[in-house]
């Protein structure tokens, strides 16, 4: 007896990667129509597949590039210019052959795709450090040296002792470990990558925390950043005590 068209979609759909050209094999010269289209579907799945693995292999160039280093550490910050909440810093050590798919600059993803892939590098990192540098800390010492001091910390977190640092654009001052910075790094290197969405992750949980106890703001939904509820209620409340008051002199007196 024939297998149902049922049948056939589900095998195609929870078939792995290398399982699929055998199945296409098989039913690539079904004489159903219906068939031959989740057929198409699967090799385009396939093919997705495939070209995201290519990308990935592209996107560990500066770490095959520095593979005598050894531990290789990637750097990068979220939430340089919002209004109001802190600077976060990911600092991630990959191993080395990393198979992790779909990383990539934190902004270029979802929120969904960044929240799966925040625990799968908390699970297959071999080593992850986080700092923060407070809004006052920012107000103190200007963005750029609270960027550098959070920076600092999510390195002195690391359990795994760096031996080269790959930054998102900067060199960090007072740092021994030899630094490459790279512009635009965290679309280009897997480690900053890695660390861009660490940091991400990071940051935008902590404003949707600060959004239950400031919630006039919108914290939840704009992390801070000038959206136009954020400064209406900038205007109307004032601020509150985590916005940076260097940042809000166009909004308040």
């Amino acid at each position: 007896m024939a297998e149902s068209i049922r049948e056939i979609r589900e095998k195609l759909q929870a078939a792995d990667h290398e399982r699929l050209p055998d199945l296409f094999q098989l039913y690539g010269q079904d004489s159903r129509s219906s068939i031959r289209q989740e057929v198409e579907k699967a090799k385009k799945r396939l093919a997705a597949y495939e070209k995201e693995l290519e990308r990935i292999e592209e996107l560990k160039r500066y770490e095959k590039e520095y593979a005598a280093y050894g531990s290789i550490c990637g750097i990068d910050e979220a939430g340089r210019g919002p209004l109001a909440g802190p600077v976060v810093a990911g600092a991630v050590i990959l191993p080395q052959n990393c198979d992790i798919l779909y990383i990539n600059d934190s902004k270029k993803l979802s929120e969904k795709k960044r929240e799966e892939l925040y625990d799968i590098i908390m699970e297959k990192a071999e080593a992850v450090g986080i700092g923060y540098s407070t809004p006052e800390r920012i107000d103190e010492i200007n963005i750029l040296q609270a960027t550098y001091e959070a920076m600092r910390e999510a390195i002195s977190k690391l359990s795994v002792s760096p031996d080269l640092l790959l930054n998102d654009a900067v060199t960090i001052p007072e740092v021994s470990i030899k630094q490459v910075p790279i512009i635009k790094g965290d679309a280009k290197s897997i480690s900053i990558g890695a660390a861009s969405i660490i940091a991400k992750v990071t940051r935008d949980r902590l404003m949707v925390q600060y959004d239950s106890v400031f919630p006039e703001y919108g914290f939840a939904s704009n992390k801070g950043y000038g959206a136009q509820i954020h400064i209406e209620a900038l205007k109307k409340y004032g601020p509150c005590p985590i916005h940076r008051k260097t940042f809000i002199t166009h909004f308040v007196s």
